[in-house]
């Protein structure tokens, strides 16, 4: 692998031994898928900041490092596992919630914004097209890559600190242009209005492509930021995808051709397929939880809660997961009162996918988001339902859901 002089000071120990070590992962990295050279990076976005996913081992790697080197890019935290202000409140276990705080300041002390979400382009961690990152968080990737059209693999959290650290990742996967061309087309029959339709068609894709790249054609009406958000999360989490392309939508498929150049398989998502994908998660009955926001909740899904809740009270606890910076625009507003005033939970830093197992006892989950209807059931052993954010309201007021 070409080195410049710069980074070969890296890798031989001249900048210091934590730069060393980062260089030595991202040397090895690279030779292992046949990286020719190193790429100077823009951003990063941290996954594996929760303790639950760390534990001990990770907690003592980002101790270390966090007393020998800083991040010389921005620097973002994905989801913790906590809400790091109100955690006693919500029944965290101390243990691990000051486990979780000695991790969180670890990074901070390296220079890393402590943004603690999974939408980072929602608030200040917006690359440019075309740009080079190093990202970690599935639904995250798939949005940077596919809606902005930076370029990142799957970065994990040694190598995100190393990427950090250095300013550079190898050259491989993501990051050339003749693996970013599609390997399926979806002809899509069936008008997608809501996020729940966006997640619905990712769900259901995901399955079908695993670590392929999806190309979605017809598509006619412009999807807004949150249904991309939704599809982005739902083929990530049903299959490994990290790159989608939407003819005449996302930025490098102005045409088919430009995303596809080769005979690829052709599927259909239609009435039918819709339906199988909704209907995989179809628990009906009594309600004992309705989550919203996985990925984070934005101002605008707040506001349409909001809007649905004014007035009423909810039965089931209801959480709305989001970014502390998006709890603060509520506050300006009128939708934080209303949604407290209905009874609803704002939980911020956390979501259930990455937070501590709460000991409440739930069985029955309702939520919008096809992300959190697939994760939740092996995570925290309950039954889910995907279901459109009137339909999550009506079952959070109610406490059933038919």
């Amino acid at each position: 692998m070409y080195l410049t002089d710069e980074e070969k000071s890296m890798l031989n120990g001249e900048r210091g031994e934590i730069i060393q070590k980062c260089m030595k992962v991202l040397v090895t990295l690279g030779e292992i898928y046949g990286a020719k050279r190193m790429l100077k990076i823009k951003s990063v976005h941290f996954p594996g900041v929760s303790y639950r996913v760390t534990g001990d081992a990770g907690l003592n790697y980002v101790k270390e490092a966090s007393t020998q080197g800083s991040f010389i890019v921005p620097a973002t935290l994905n989801n913790v596992g906590i809400d790091m202000h109100n955690w006693e409140e919500l029944g965290f276990d101390p243990d691990f919630a000051h486990s979780q705080i000695e991790l969180s300041k670890a990074y901070a002390k390296m220079g890393a914004v402590m943004s603690n979400s999974c939408t980072p382009y929602l608030y200040g961690n917006i690359p440019m097209f075309g740009e080079h990152v190093a990202w970690g968080e599935s639904s995250a990737i798939c949005f940077v890559n596919s809606v902005i059209g930076a370029r990142t693999n799957r970065e994990g959290g040694p190598t995100a600190l190393a990427a950090a650290i250095t300013g550079r990742v190898p050259e491989y996967g993501l990051h050339l242009d003749e693996n970013r061309k599609g390997t399926i087309r979806v002809a899509v029959n069936v008008e997608l209005l809501s996020d729940t339709d966006f997640a619905s068609l990712g769900y259901y894709i995901g399955t079908i492509v695993g670590k392929g790249i999806p190309v979605f054609t017809g598509i006619k009406n412009r999807p807004t930021t949150e249904n991309l958000k939704a599809l982005s999360a739902a083929l990530a989490s049903s299959g490994a995808v990290a790159l989608f392309h939407i003819v005449g939508i996302t930025p490098e498929a102005a045409t088919l051709e430009a995303v596809i150049d080769k005979d690829v398989p052709v599927y259909s998502f239609g009435e039918k397929e819709y339906a199988e994908a909704f209907e995989k998660f179809n628990y009906s009955g009594d309600v004992d939880f309705v989550v919203f926001g996985c990925p984070h909740a934005s101002i605008q899904e707040i506001r349409k809660i909001a809007s649905l809740l004014k007035g009423k009270k909810v039965k089931a606890e209801t959480w709305i997961c989001t970014s502390h910076q998006i709890k603060d625009l509520a506050a300006q507003m009128d939708s934080l009162e209303i949604l407290e005033e209905a009874g609803v939970t704002i939980v911020c830093d956390t979501c259930p996918v990455l937070c501590q197992t709460l000991p409440r006892g739930y069985k029955n989950v309702v939520t919008n988001s096809g992300k959190m209807a697939h994760y939740i059931r092996g995570l925290w052993d309950v039954k889910s339902r995907l279901a459109q954010v009137e339909d999550c309201v009506k079952a959070a007021v109610s406490g059933r859901l038919e």
